[in-house]
């Protein structure tokens, strides 16, 4: 077969397609595809008839679901495919991806992001995909991650992300229970795990590499390139006719939730939970579509997780975005350096990266001269009160404020690579108000986005015009909730109702029953309120939340929350009491991280060095505090749970004893998920001998 595209790269115009290295051998068909998908655009929508069902959920990945449609959203339900096809026939010739290659930017057009999609199906298909079975894709972000997520729903697959900090055991349980019939990797390191586990994935038919050069010939493996070629003689109907056949009440992505206790369980999302929240959820945040101004972002988070998914792949989509593929050491440093080289006109965030850029401005700011240190905080303060006065974006504010900007806060923004972002999220945990604060003092408003993973992402989202502290903003537009079991403070169960809520748990009834009600409600199992202007404020988790042995309920987030802001050395604290006498907490201390292999060090961080020196302490290491070595750092941590303790609403909610435990959490030790979210169970386990001397008389 002859590719008359190929050249060399040097030869090529920027956005073509043999300049992306690893797709040289593929056709590129994008005008006859153009006039091929507007025919086909139309005849899909006249046709898009759901799969008969008659039951809002199941549990079976080859059954479909009743939408629930209503008159607050009745917009026609659509698959991927057409999402995506009316995007190409929109955006056709603009820039969709960008890939780093050999210190050079190389940008595909949504023309040929398509053609990618679709040639990677027909692969797909010649690997023996079987209908909703799963393409399991575990690996960092980048854009065969992208093609083989479209391409695996085009073919009639189910898309799935493994996490890549997983183990060989956790992969297989995916790849197993998602019916994966090919699981694509990034590298040696991911295929390793693969190879380790294959003798125990029955459905497994094929592996490719997306990444680097094979290292060794197995059968039934391929590299990208070879991939690519494979599905070259499977007709162009045949994958016309599986995409015909596909309906937006059925199943195309399963997000696995990061299992604390037990399995993770399988979310189902249909088409329409996709298309649906791609198109609702961002008005919210006020994102552009391309024909008016084109977004770009840097896609960095993990991508198996539902908040980057909808915010990178599927909204990048559905309005025409720009999406720069980080680097894959990019939570090890170098996402500053993409951020200020690509200039993104959107960012997200969750909080742990949030509180990762503060510290390191906070380390900046330290090492200035005086008059430039008076001067930063002179500014981030005028800021921080003009911000807090003025909730609404378009408020008129102060000529003061304007000097603090101009002279000094965009050039910090400028810094982080964030001097043309207008739009700055935050989502998948809660964040603490310090950070919040510290980015109003930089004139950044964090619009945080509150959700789960069964409502396809988020259900409530601040934006420019939904922006009220400290809550996490307005539900979205076409979306309900209820409050379940409100007690006399007016704080009760939040419920979702939309066309984002999932169509169950794969394989899991008595899990899919716990989450929805009779009715057909999500139950998300987090506590909150609502004031008169619809603003949802969340104050804890159900299964968090702490009942002491004399019956108190005591919400742990807020007291963990007050400590850290206290005390500027402490990097994790957990909250224990549950059927206890009394409360205790365990500490870790803020620390510097290994930028291999991204476990917590034995060094202290500069700012734990420098509170340590406002003590007149020498501290430099962890272990030259914890076991009460260093009395100086003991003494101001009690005095700062003194000031927590005085602030508690009754005896039982105070802080009786406490410790610092030699490490701090992280997502390798297993005492954090990918998202930084604490694991409790887990930390109850490991830390099961320290809890217990506390306790004891």
């Amino acid at each position: 077969m002859v590719f008359p595209e190929e050249k060399k790269v040097t030869d090529q115009p920027e956005g073509s397609v043999a300049a992306q290295e690893s797709m040289a051998h593929v056709r590129i068909d994008g005008e006859e595809l153009i006039l091929k998908g507007k025919k086909n655009t139309e005849e899909e929508f006249a046709s898009s008839s759901l799969a008969p069902a008659d039951s809002l959920w199941t549990t079976d990945a080859t059954s479909s679901v009743r939408l629930r449609m209503e008159e607050g959203c009745p917009d026609e339900p659509i698959t991927v495919h057409q999402m995506f096809q009316a995007s190409v026939e929109k955006y056709g010739h603009m820039h969709a991806l960008a890939s780093k290659k050999n210190n050079k930017w190389e940008k595909i057009t949504f023309i040929e992001y398509y053609q990618f999609c679709w040639t990677a199906a027909r692969s797909f298909i010649k690997l023996g995909l079987e209908r909703f079975h799963g393409v399991a894709i575990l690996g960092f972000n980048s854009a065969e991650w992208f093609f083989s997520a479209v391409g695996a729903i085009m073919a009639g697959g189910i898309m799935t992300g493994i996490y890549a900090t997983n183990s060989p055991e956790a992969c297989q349980y995916v790849a197993n229970d998602s019916k994966a019939n090919i699981v694509v990797v990034e590298d040696q390191k991911q295929l390793d795990k693969i190879l380790q586990i294959r003798d125990r994935l029955p459905h497994l038919k094929a592996i490719v590499q997306y990444s680097g050069q094979l290292q060794q010939k197995i059968s039934n493996l391929y590299s990208w390139e070879e991939f690519m070629d494979l599905g070259l003689d499977v007709p162009e109907k045949q994958l016309e006719d599986i995409i015909s056949s596909q309906r937006a009440n059925q199943c195309c992505v399963l997000i696995y939730t990061s299992g604390t206790t037990g399995n993770p369980k399988g979310v189902m999302l249909s088409h329409d939970n996709i298309t649906w929240t791609a198109s609702h959820a961002s008005m919210v945040g006020e994102v552009q579509p391309a024909d008016t101004k084109q977004e770009s972002l840097v896609s960095y988070l993990p991508l198996s997780h539902i908040a980057a998914q909808i915010y990178d792949l599927w909204t990048g989509i559905m309005f025409g975005e720009l999406v720069y593929f980080a680097q894959p050491d990019a939570l090890k440093g170098s996402l500053v350096n993409t951020l200020r080289e690509v200039c993104p006109t959107s960012h997200m965030g969750v909080p742990r990266v949030w509180e990762k850029m503060m510290e390191k401005i906070k380390q900046g700011i330290s090492q200035c001269g005086y008059v430039k240190k008076k001067l930063v905080t002179w500014a981030m303060s005028v800021s921080l009160e003009a911000n807090q006065k003025y909730e609404l974006k378009d408020d008129e504010k102060p000529f003061l404020f304007s000097l603090a900007d101009s002279l000094v806060l965009q050039r910090l923004r400028a810094e982080l690579g964030l001097s043309c972002c207008q739009k700055f999220f935050s989502g998948a945990a809660p964040i603490g108000s310090e950070t919040v604060q510290f980015f109003l003092g930089l004139n950044i408003r964090l619009y945080e986005a509150y959700g789960m993973s069964e409502s396809t992402g988020p259900h409530f989202m601040s934006g420019p015009k939904a922006y009220k502290l400290p809550s996490c903003g307005k539900v979205v537009p076409g979306c309900r909730y209820k409050m379940s079991n409100v007690d006399s403070e007016g704080t009760g169960e939040i419920c979702f109702w939309g066309r984002n809520i999932f169509m169950g748990f794969l394989n899991m009834e008595d899990k899919t029953r716990e989450a929805l009600d009779e009715d057909g409600w999500l139950h998300s199992g987090d506590l909150g309120k609502i004031d008169e202007e619809g603003f949802l404020y969340i104050t804890g988790r159900m299964k968090e939340l702490i009942i002491t042995a004399g019956g108190e309920n005591v919400p742990p987030v807020p007291i963990e929350e007050a400590v850290k802001k206290e005390l500027p050395i402490i990097s994790n604290a957990m909250l224990i009491g549950d059927k206890r006498k009394f409360l205790s907490m365990l500490l870790t201390l803020k620390c510097c991280v290994d930028t291999e292999t991204m476990e917590p060090t034995e060094e202290l961080s500069v700012e734990a060095v420098e509170f340590c020196r406002q003590l007149g302490s020498q501290a430099t290491k962890v272990s030259d505090i914890i076991e009460g070595k260093d009395k100086d750092v003991y003494q101001a941590i009690q005095k700062g749970i003194s000031r927590v303790n005085s602030a508690a609403t009754s005896h039982a909610q105070r802080i009786q004893k406490w410790t610092i435990v030699r490490k701090d959490f992280s997502v390798s030790g297993g005492e954090l998920g990918p998202t930084m979210k604490l694991h409790r169970p887990v930390v109850l386990k490991m830390y099961h001998e320290v809890i217990e001397s506390l306790y004891q008389e």
